[in-house]
C-alpha cells in the first residue's frame, strides 16, 4: 500500500493513503518530526526568559499568564491521541447534526506521535469563488459556522481553540448543500461549569443592555470597572448605546468611546489581561478568528449577535435542575422561564426586523439595478 506526501505542516507530515482502508473511507496520517516535543521545550523556555525580561523593565507589562496558556496549549498539541479524543468527543456532541462532519478516527493506526483519520474533501471556508462554483451561499455557510460554535461555547463548553479557515472545510452535497468538515481538534478547552453560565447570563444581559447585571458579572469575572468594554467587545455598542443591536454605533457615541479609551494605559490592558479568567482567552481568540471568516462571508452583524443569544438561552437550560417541592424552588423555576420568553421574544423580534431591514436592501437593489438599465436604454435611444 503506497503513501504520498500530501501537505507538509510545521509540526507534522501529512499522508494520504492510495487506497481505501475500510468500506469506502480513505484516510490520512499526522506524522509529527522526529524531536519535536524536545525543540519546543527549548523555544518555550526562551519564550519565559523574554517575557519575564521584559516585565522586569517594563512592569506594566504582565503576560506570564498568556505564555502559560501557550504552554499548556502546545503541550495538548503534541499528543496526538488526545488530539484524536476530543475529535470523537466533537463528533459525539454534534452527532444529530448532519450539516457537521468531523473526520473518523481509526485507532488501529493512531499514537501519541501519529495520528490516523478520514479523509475528507472540501475547500476553506472563505473561499468564496468555490462556493459561487458550488452554488452555495456564502451566508448559509456563515449561519451555520456560527451555530456551530455558538453551540460549543454555550451548551456544551468545550471549545475549539483554533478556529481559522484551514481548520474548517466545506464540503459539497450537491444541489447548494453542502457540510462542514472540522478539523485540527489538537487545542480544546472545556470551560468550567460556573464560567460557561455565567458566560450565558453575560450574553442575557448583552442583549437586553441590562447595565446592573453586566456589572455585577464583571464583578464574578474579576474585572471590576472593566466589565463596561465588555458590550464594546461582544456587541460593538457602549453601555449608554441607544443604537439597535447589530447595528453601527453612532458618530457622537463614536466619539465618546474614542475619548474614554485615549484614557487608558498599558498597565489597564495588562490589569485586564491579568484579571479575566483563562477561560476568557479561548474565548475571545476563538470569536475573533470567527468574525473575521464571517467577515469574508459577507455575513450580516446580526447574524452572529443573534444566533449567540440564541445558543446562550439554550445553555442556561442546561444547568443543574432544582429538587422540586418547595415554594421558593418552584418560584425560580418559574420566574426562570418567564425570562427565557422574554428573551426569545426579543431575539425572535430582532431576527424578524433584520430579516425586514435585508429585503428592503436587496429590494433598493434591485431598483437601482433596473433603474440603470432603464437610463441606458433612454440613453441608446436618444
Amino acid at each position: 500500500m503506497q503513501e504520498s506526501c500530501v501537505l507538509l505542516f510545521k509540526k507534522v507530515t501529512i499522508f494520504r493513503k492510495d487506497q481505501k482502508l475500510i468500506g469506502n473511507r480513505y484516510h490520512f496520517k499526522q506524522v509529527q518530526y522526529p524531536g519535536l516535543e524536545q525543540r519546543m521545550k527549548i523555544d518555550i523556555m526562551t519564550m519565559s526568559f523574554l517575557s519575564k525580561s521584559v516585565s522586569w523593565i517594563f512592569p506594566d507589562y504582565k503576560f506570564e499568564r498568556l505564555l502559560a496558556e501557550f504552554e499548556k496549549s502546545m503541550s495538548m498539541e503534541l499528543d496526538f491521541t488526545l488530539e484524536a479524543k476530543n475529535s470523537e468527543r466533537t463528533a459525539n456532541c454534534f452527532r444529530k447534526k448532519s450539516v457537521i462532519k468531523v473526520p473518523y478516527v481509526f485507532w488501529q493506526l493512531t499514537t501519541r506521535e501519529v495520528l490516523t483519520m478520514e479523509f475528507c474533501y472540501g475547500h476553506k471556508v472563505n473561499d468564496l469563488d468555490f462556493l459561487r462554483r458550488a452554488n452555495i451561499s456564502p451566508t448559509k455557510v456563515a449561519k451555520a459556522l456560527i451555530e456551530l460554535f455558538g453551540e460549543m461555547v454555550f451548551v456544551h463548553g468545550f471549545v475549539h481553540g483554533d478556529p481559522h479557515p484551514g481548520n474548517i472545510l466545506v464540503s459539497p452535497q450537491g444541489h447548494g448543500k453542502f457540510s462542514l468538515v472540522l478539523l485540527d481538534h489538537g487545542i480544546y478547552r472545556e470551560l468550567d461549569q460556573k464560567f460557561r453560565l455565567d458566560y450565558c447570563q453575560l450574553w442575557k444581559a448583552l442583549i437586553l443592555l441590562d447595565t446592573k447585571k453586566i456589572l455585577e458579572l464583571g464583578e464574578q469575572f474579576g474585572v471590576g470597572k472593566y466589565a463596561k468594554y465588555f458590550p464594546v467587545i461582544f456587541t460593538g455598542r457602549t453601555l449608554e448605546s441607544k443604537s439597535a443591536l447589530g447595528t453601527q454605533m453612532s458618530s457622537e457615541e463614536q466619539r465618546r468611546l474614542k475619548e474614554d479609551l485615549s484614557s487608558l494605559g498599558m498597565d489597564d490592558i495588562s490589569s485586564f489581561m491579568e484579571a479575566l479568567p483563562r477561560d476568557f482567552y479561548v474565548i475571545l481568540r476563538t470569536d475573533g478568528l470567527l468574525r473575521s471568516i464571517l467577515g469574508n462571508l459577507g455575513a450580516p452583524r446580526h447574524v452572529r449577535l443573534l444566533t449567540y443569544a440564541k445558543c446562550a438561552i439554550h445553555g442556561l437550560e442546561k444547568q443543574p435542575k432544582l429538587e422540586s417541592g418547595t415554594i421558593n424552588q418552584m418560584f425560580v423555576q418559574v420566574k426562570t422561564n418567564i425570562s427565557y420568553l422574554h428573551l426569545r421574544v426579543l431575539i425572535e423580534i430582532a431576527g424578524l426586523l433584520a430579516k425586514v431591514n435585508d429585503a428592503k436592501h436587496k429590494a433598493m437593489n434591485k431598483l437601482r439595478k433596473l433603474f440603470q438599465e432603464i437610463s441606458r436604454g433612454i440613453h441608446l435611444l436618444t
